[in-house]
């Protein structure tokens, strides 16, 4: 957060900046290496020692084991539910994906900001990435879909026992529905954890001004915006894991439909 005039600027979280203050360009391209690149890199590196530490296969699983063995689980069962036994090959693929959004959406809700110099950076609330993996998962879909069936994938957009003069009208908006799925899939992790963060520092910003306006209705309306960025955070919480098992779930369910055409 950045103060900006008496307030605090919202949308200064999600500036993508050089480590330093330096930029590197080589050959006229920017290859600075970013606090989006720093938090992605803290991201792999917690999913690493978490899945490390939970890999030991104890005869007596302890708590870190059992968490790490709760999470495949997991996803192997909604994998299993979705697709079926097809499906398990394409499981680590959707738990690198849960596990990826998950620890990102989780680490950028860390409290850095109370620390002076550090600064939190939620790397899925910018549309890039969100988009990257959103495309790359659809990719696979269409891949999938089309080295299993060949053309005949093209049925998919025209449901089974239609008649031909109603498929005329479903296949284009079927064909329409399909190519948006990427685009709703980013978006939605997107805006989601945008938003939140945006709310978090409006309140932030109440919270400064009604201290610095002084005794009485000031330090109220402080005291209720940090009862709301409490409130907020949890539900933040919430909603990092909800999105991360909405992306995973969507995902296992496109697959389902490359794999198990109907």
């Amino acid at each position: 957060m950045a103060a900006e005039g008496p307030g605090i600027d919202p949308m200064h979280q999600f500036l993508v900046e050089p480590m330093m203050g330096h930029r590197l360009v080589v050959g006229g391209y920017d290859i600075s290496f970013t606090n989006s690149a720093l938090f992605m890199v803290i991201v792999f590196v917690a999913l690493w020692v978490f899945m490390l530490g939970g890999m030991r296969r104890a005869l007596v699983p302890g708590r870190w084991q059992a968490a790490v063995e709760g999470v495949t689980t997991f996803v192997t069962n909604m994998m299993d539910t979705n697709i079926g036994p097809n499906g398990r090959k394409f499981t680590p693929y959707v738990f690198s994906l849960f596990m990826f959004i998950l620890f990102a959406n989780l680490i950028g809700l860390f409290p850095l900001g109370i620390v002076p110099g550090l600064h939190p950076f939620t790397i899925t609330s910018h549309i890039s990435l969100t988009a990257i993996l959103a495309f790359f998962s659809f990719g696979i879909v269409v891949v999938v879909g089309f080295a299993k069936h060949g053309l005949h994938f093209f049925s998919l957009f025209v449901p089974h026992g239609t008649p031909w003069y109603i498929a005329i009208l479903v296949a284009p908006i079927e064909f329409m529905s399909f190519l948006v799925r990427p685009f709703s899939l980013g978006l939605r992790l997107f805006v989601a954890m945008t938003a939140g963060h945006i709310l978090l520092d409006v309140f932030a910003s109440f919270v400064v001004q009604g201290l610095n306006a002084g005794p009485g209705i000031g330090w109220v309306v402080s005291l209720l915006s940090f009862v709301m960025i409490v409130g907020v955070s949890a539900l933040e919480l919430l909603v990092a894991a909800i999105q991360a098992y909405v992306f995973a779930l969507l995902t296992s369910l496109y697959l389902n439909d490359a794999i198990n055409l109907h």
